[in-house]
């Protein structure tokens, strides 16, 4: 169950049966971040490919014979109109073509016709159709897939092609459930369903032995919990696409003062990088520290580089100096994202305000928190997108209390500027189920009971400020301990009969994107010896996820209960 492995195979296959000598990779804007998430353009060079291009951009049109084209590309109608004009005027010695999902025979026969020069040497279906972003984590890569609550439709097909791709890379065919309540859970779910049983032929794996469980494919709804992708986040990997952004594995630091030029975008890939795969769940304060111990070996490395003073010397020298320059980049590279963090963290009070979202999230106390909020919303210190978080909170826990507070806080918060029509938007995003459950279900963590003691220097995090447990963990621990679930959580075919013991594979969908709070939920539950894999439309940060509520709500009924239309009110006033 190890996403990136089974990407890998898949590239390194077709790279294989395309033979020896020199070679070109023809993509598309989804297949070339697939390839750049699981292959460094390093790695693929040792490969002997030596030139990338993409179907759907300008291209040049010089013949270049002597090379072989394979050609990984989606089985979109778009890319099959491209594909089919290369054949006919082909500008390469000749074509490995591999499609990265399910693709219709009558497509197969169109390309087959436009080759009339015969330059197609392999036509294949990988299942590589998926963003692998961890070994067990996965996104579809699609910003923003409802509207008026509903699907929208490329979304919804996208979304059913990356589900089967994985679950055809792992060679699984397993049960569906999905959250009652959820249309859109419901509809993915069994479209899923559908496809499977249509392409029953591909998915007639071996099923497991001696009354094992299939493996549950378990689809849910970011609406039953926005809770989530709003808090701030205190683990490396986490922290970096909350405060920074991840795209592709990629982060932009162009916009920070002083950075030099090689270190404008750098890359966080856990196969290509060590001291992130070690660390990219580690808290603040461990990974501040191990950055320290980082430096402090590098510096020692770099005093031995400099002692060259026999023959000895300077094969050694020759010889650990990618070694040295590899470790340079590494750590100059966490260094300025550790550092940019730092600053992000004091300049936005972000341990202040993380202590009262935990607990506001964490226990009720509307009276405390409702002052405390009021106080932190008006001081111009506090960047005004984090004041609006803890709005958005506050109106999520405290929306049916007597003395619910949230239209006081919207009219400070426009005094500012603040994008008070949020508030409304996410009241209608929440589900009814969130709404009844969320609050009651979230569990205070023994941490809360620890003394409070503040890490000082590097050590700048507590354990306070990781209280929250996500809805996702609570509900793959209910499954593990096989407690019955079928109520909130049916199958997607009536006829299913549930197991007496609980499943041992899990893979988990977000429609409406993940997180990395739930990674981090999944990777813990993975140590104690689980096989969960977590997959969504896309991966969330606070502001990306702002993004989707409001693409979610746009067009939808306005709900008229009495406090939605007070906040809508004041939001609009």
């Amino acid at each position: 169950m190890n996403l990136i492995k089974a990407v890998q195979m898949y590239i390194d296959k077709m790279i294989e049966e395309a033979g020896v000598g020199m070679k070109i990779l023809l993509m598309d804007r989804e297949t070339t971040s697939i390839i750049s998430m699981a292959f460094s353009q390093t790695e693929m060079l040792q490969k002997e490919v030596y030139l990338f291009e993409r179907i759907d951009s300008g291209r040049s049109n010089e013949r270049l014979k002597y090379l072989k084209c394979i050609v990984f590309i989606r089985p979109t109608r778009e890319n099959i109109l491209r594909l089919s004009n290369e054949l006919k005027s082909p500008k390469y010695g000749s074509y490995f073509i591999y499609f990265s999902n399910i693709i219709p025979r009558t497509d197969i026969k169109a390309l087959a016709e436009c080759d009339e020069s015969e330059s197609v040497r392999e036509v294949k279906e990988v299942y590589a159709d998926f963003l692998s972003i961890n070994a067990n984590l996965f996104s579809i890569n699609i910003p923003t897939c409802l509207h008026a609550l509903n699907w929208q439709s490329d979304a919804l097909d996208r979304s059913v092609s990356g589900i089967i791709g994985v679950l055809l890379s792992l060679k699984i065919r397993p049960t569906i459930r999905y959250k009652i309540g959820s249309q859109v859970a419901q509809t993915l779910a069994k479209r899923v369903f559908d496809t499977i049983n249509k392409e029953s032929s591909l998915f007639s794996f071996r099923p497991p032995e001696n009354g094992i469980p299939p493996p549950l494919l378990l689809i849910l709804d970011r609406c039953d919990d926005p809770i989530t992708p709003l808090l701030t986040q205190w683990t490396y990997q986490a922290m970096v696409h909350q405060l920074l952004t991840i795209k592709n594995n990629r982060v932009d630091l162009s916009n920070v003062a002083g950075v030099p030029s090689e270190l404008k975008e750098v890359v966080l890939s856990a196969e290509q990088d060590d001291f992130y795969a070690k660390n990219l769940f580690s808290n603040y304060g461990e990974i501040a520290t191990t950055i320290r111990d980082l430096i402090e070996s590098f510096q020692k490395r770099a005093k031995e580089q400099k002692k060259i003073e026999t023959i000895a010397d300077m094969k050694n020298f020759v010889e650990t100096y990618p070694q040295f320059k590899k470790m340079s980049g590494t750590v100059n590279k966490h260094l300025v994202l550790i550092s940019e963090l730092s600053m992000k963290i004091g300049k936005r009070s972000l341990l202040e305000l993380s202590e009262l979202e935990q607990d506001m999230v964490c226990k009720p106390d509307h009276s405390a928190q409702l002052q405390k909020i009021k106080k932190l919303v008006s001081e111009e210190r506090i960047n005004v997108e984090d004041a609006l978080r803890l709005i958005l909170m506050y109106s999520m826990r405290y929306e049916r209390h007597a003395n619910c507070g949230t239209v006081g806080l919207l009219n400070s918060l426009k005094e500012r500027n603040g994008r008070t029509h949020l508030v409304p938007k996410m009241l209608e995003y929440i589900s009814q189920s969130a709404r009844s459950e969320l609050f009651n279900t979230v569990k205070i963590t023994d941490a809360v009971k620890l003394t409070r003691n503040l890490i000082k220097g590097l050590k700048g995090i507590e354990n306070v400020y990781t209280q929250h447990v996500c809805v996702l963990k609570e509900l793959l621990e209910e499954i593990f301990k096989g407690r019955p679930i079928d109520q909130q959580y049916p199958f997607i075919n009536s006829s299913e009969v549930p197991y007496r013991r609980p499943p041992t594979e899990i893979i988990v969908f977000i429609v409406g994107g993940a997180t990395y709070e739930e990674a981090l939920a999944v990777h813990q539950l993975n140590q104690l010896g689980y096989r969960v894999i977590l997959g969504g439309t896309t991966i969330h940060n606070s502001e990306t996820f702002l993004e989707e509520v409001i693409a979610a709500t746009n067009g939808a009924p306005f709900k008229h209960s009495r406090s939605l239309q007070a906040f809508h009110n004041a939001s609009n006033a």
